[in-house]
C-alpha cells in the first residue's frame, strides 16, 4: 500500500518549500499527492520562483480548487495519510486553530485533525505575537505538528537550496518517507571547542 498525502501551499513566503516537497514526493514510489494552493500562495510561487500555475499543477497527482469545499479531501471518508501545509501563513494557522474552515486548505486540515491523522504546518512568520503563539499551542494540543523551517546551520549549507532540501527531507521523515540525500543524520560534534 502506498501513501496519499494532501499538500497545501498558502500565502506565506517560502513557496520553495512546497514546490520542492512536491518534486521529492513525485520521486517516491506509491505516493499519491493532492494539491491545494491558495490565491496568495500562487502569487508567491509566481513572484519567488517564476513558475506558472500549469507547471505547479504538473507536480501533483490531483489538484483541487481552494474554493471547492465539496472536494474529496474535504471529507473524512476520503482516506489519506495526512497533510502538509508548506509554507503555512499565520492566517491559515489561525483558521485551523479556530476551526474556521473558510476554504479547502482549512477544511482539509480540520478533517485531518478530526480523523486523528498527521498534520504538519510549516509556519512562516517572525517575530511571533501572542496570538500566533497561542494558535500554535492550540494546533499542537489538537495533534498537529508546528514545523517552522529553521535552517540546520550545523550542516554548513552552502546554498539556499541546501537549506530548503534539509527541511524537506525532515518533513519526509515525519511521514516515514525516504529523504534520500536531503538529510544527513547528525553524527555528533566533529570539532572541539578550540576549532580543532
Amino acid at each position: 500500500m502506498g501513501k496519499r498525502l494532501i499538500i497545501a501551499i498558502s500565502g506565506a513566503t517560502g513557496a520553495a518549500y512546497g514546490i520542492r516537497l512536491l518534486e521529492e514526493l513525485k520521486r517516491q514510489p506509491g505516493v499519491e499527492t493532492h494539491l491545494v494552493v491558495s490565491r496568495p500562495g500562487m502569487l508567491n510561487i509566481a513572484s519567488e520562483l517564476n513558475l506558472s500555475r500549469e507547471a505547479v499543477h504538473e507536480l501533483a497527482d490531483e489538484v483541487h480548487d481552494v474554493r471547492n469545499i465539496g472536494a474529496s479531501i474535504a471529507s473524512g471518508s476520503f482516506q489519506t495519510d495526512g497533510m502538509i501545509i508548506a509554507p503555512c501563513s499565520v492566517k491559515t494557522l489561525a483558521c485551523v486553530a479556530t476551526g474556521v474552515a473558510d476554504n479547502l486548505i482549512a477544511r482539509a486540515a480540520d478533517v485531518v485533525l478530526k480523523e486523528r491523522r498527521r498534520l504538519l504546518m510549516l509556519v512562516r512568520e517572525t517575530p511571533l505575537n501572542l496570538v500566533h503563539l497561542r494558535n500554535m499551542v492550540t494546533v499542537t494540543e489538537m495533534g498537529g505538528i508546528i514545523f517552522p523551517p529553521v535552517p540546520a546551520l550545523y550542516m554548513e549549507p552552502a546554498t539556499i537550496a541546501d537549506i530548503v532540501d534539509q527541511t524537506v527531507g525532515r518533513m519526509l521523515e515525519l511521514f516515514d518517507l525516504d529523504p534520500g540525500e536531503l538529510v544527513q543524520p547528525w553524527q555528533g560534534l566533529i570539532r572541539d571547542r578550540s576549532g580543532q
